[in-house]
């Protein structure tokens, strides 16, 4: 079988002319493979959106119960300071000095921390109140503590419950 030399030629040609394009096609699909679609960076800003929306909350309330747990438990060293005191003295009287005093006294108000203020109050001969109260970012936070050891939550900003409880509301919901 004898094939005409311009058959040949031909089919030579529509090989090359087919291969040529194969060839195109591929590249355009790698081309096309590269990177994302608007649509999916679109769609994965929106996921990030979502999971900040709920993480961030959660770890504000995360960052405030961490800050009450300092207050409390410089009212809870506080407590024990000034119990030393009255056994000491059998009185409460001239305890509760500020730490910038000379140190006549182990019941020293803990030091103002970035969070919190001591202050006492009702110092009397049985009687003593605690107050740690809540400044800057812990603004409307009021804690107390007395000589009977009642622990109460004077005060909470807006979005809290629990005021006025007999223990230290560490949580939003108003449990202790």
């Amino acid at each position: 079988m004898r094939i005409d030399p311009f058959v040949g030629i031909a089919l030579i040609g529509m090989y090359i002319e087919i291969s040529l394009s194969f060839n195109q096609r591929e590249k355009t699909v790698k081309r096309k493979q590269k990177g994302f679609t608007l649509i999916e960076l679109m769609i994965v800003v929106a996921i990030v959106g979502i999971l900040a929306s709920i993480a961030l909350p959660a770890y504000n309330d995360y960052i405030t119960r961490a800050r009450i747990t300092e207050g409390v438990a410089a009212l809870s060293d506080m407590r024990v300071k000034l119990e030393q005191y009255f056994q000491d003295n059998r009185t409460y009287v001239g305890a509760c000095t500020t730490q910038t005093t000379p140190p006549t006294s182990i019941a020293h108000l803990p030091g103002n921390t970035e969070f919190f203020q001591y202050s006492c109050s009702n110092l009397g001969a049985t009687t003593y109140t605690v107050q740690a109260q809540g400044i800057n970012a812990m603004n409307g936070f009021v804690y107390t503590i007395d000589q009977n050891n009642v622990r109460t939550t004077a005060a909470l900003p807006g979005g809290w419950n629990g005021a006025g409880n007999s223990c230290w509301v560490t949580k939003k919901s108003g449990e202790c």
